[in-house]
């Protein structure tokens, strides 16, 4: 059982790239952090990188090479997040604050040695202590540490949430903020279904699930962190000082079904036969592909994943093709995952949205589930309407 917090004063806040997207949206963002401060805090920030700036520095990689170097693509987009931390610590001089940025490696972010797509193994947050102790804002650039091997890695997409949460789980902060454009989590994409509804509380558990099936508003590793941790968790508004949505261990709600999610732009990977099998697996593991989905009977396997977790895709492909040849069965597929407690074990609920894919004209490719889940596959130009189908049925 995770022990109680106590209290030490720390809150850790995220912005996304949105957040600090121009200069006017760094000075807001700076006066937010000063009226943290003002409450007494001690604020650390956790920033990602302008806007588009990261999707650019990818665009300009591929114009260079089909399938840029992993470890190349890491030094690349790490100036983005750099930008933006030394963009906001003189923001935060410009409102009388005193701040210092970091990069991942100074923070103390260390990693395993696995470029675009690093994961934190630990966290040694003393030079923040310190500069803390000295009455200071401590802005991070978020999405970045560096290896045991002294590389710069970075932490995939989605990359910023989790550093923010692993500095508050090793600082012992009161809670941690994830601020974007959005006002926290909804049952729903609100730019796909018009009546989806602002979540007050949502399942650690739930969250994953969520974050783990497309929803773009937490990544699955933050939540596991403060699932881990215990630190207390929010979702919110950049430009408001409370509200949101509180990630929590167990929410009150009387709703089975928590929240609908969708993913389009899937990658199925399909091969059969023992020795293919064995072949692809292999491939797989030493390109470390982040699968969404694998299923694997007697013979036959089965695999999802996107092409945004596989910069080298390219690269990836070719050792697919000189190993499997014509064995291979590549295709685009989508999948709508509707999460809540105890759903995936429950035939009326399973049952219930397969009619609603029929009634909304949806023909399916597949169901699997898990406790937490019921996963609907589909053609990709149908997983918006089977979105919509899905939460009018079970949340509206």
């Amino acid at each position: 059982m995770v022990q109680p917090v106590i209290p030490t004063g720390i809150v850790v806040q995220k912005y996304g790239g949105s957040s600090v997207a121009d200069v006017d949206k760094i000075r807001l963002v700076a006066q937010r952090i000063a009226r943290t401060k003002a409450q007494g805090k001690k604020v650390v920030v956790v920033v990602s990188a302008m806007g588009k700036t990261t999707n650019q520095l990818i665009e300009k990689a591929k114009a260079i090479s089909a399938s840029p170097s992993r470890r190349e693509l890491d030094m690349l987009l790490t100036c983005g997040e750099r930008e933006a931390m030394s963009l906001l610590t003189m923001a935060c001089a410009e409102e009388g604050l005193e701040a210092i940025s970091f990069t991942g490696s100074q923070a103390g972010i260390l990693t395993n040695d696995r470029h675009s797509g690093a994961r934190i193994v630990e966290v040694r947050p003393f030079r923040i202590e310190d500069e803390l102790d000295r009455g200071k804002v401590v802005i991070v650039a978020g999405f970045q540490g560096v290896s045991y091997k002294r590389e710069i890695t970075t932490l995939g997409r989605g990359g910023s949430d989790t550093t923010a949460v692993a500095l508050a789980g090793a600082l012992r902060a009161d809670y941690c903020e994830i601020c974007s454009d959005v006002d926290g989590v909804y049952s729903a994409d609100p730019r796909i279904v018009d009546a989806a509804q602002l979540l007050e509380a949502i399942s650690h558990d739930e969250m994953l699930e969520l974050a783990a099936q497309g929803a773009k508003v937490l990544h699955d590793a933050s939540v596991d962190f403060a699932r881990k941790s215990g630190i207390a968790l929010y979702a919110r508004a950049t430009n408001k000082d409370g509200g949101g949505t509180r990630i929590d261990f167990s929410p009150e709600r009387e709703r089975q079904v928590a929240a609908v999610t969708g993913q389009n732009a899937l990658i199925r990977l399909k091969v059969s036969g023992g020795a293919a099998v064995e072949h692809c697996l292999q491939v797989l593991e030493a390109a470390s592909i982040p699968l969404t989905h694998l299923d694997l009977e007697g013979k036959e396997l089965r695999c999802w994943f996107t092409i945004a977790d596989v910069p080298d895709w390219g690269e990836v492909r070719k050792r697919l093709d000189a190993v499997l040849g014509d064995q291979i069965d590549l295709g685009e597929e989508g999948c709508v995952t509707m999460v809540g407690h105890g759903i995936g074990g429950n035939p009326g609920i399973i049952n219930k949205a397969r009619a609603s894919a029929i009634g909304a004209g949806v023909p399916l490719n597949a169901v699997s589930v898990s406790p937490l889940r019921v996963t609907l596959w589909c053609d990709r130009q149908h997983v918006d309407g089977l979105v919509r189908a899905l939460h009018k049925t079970f949340i509206e």
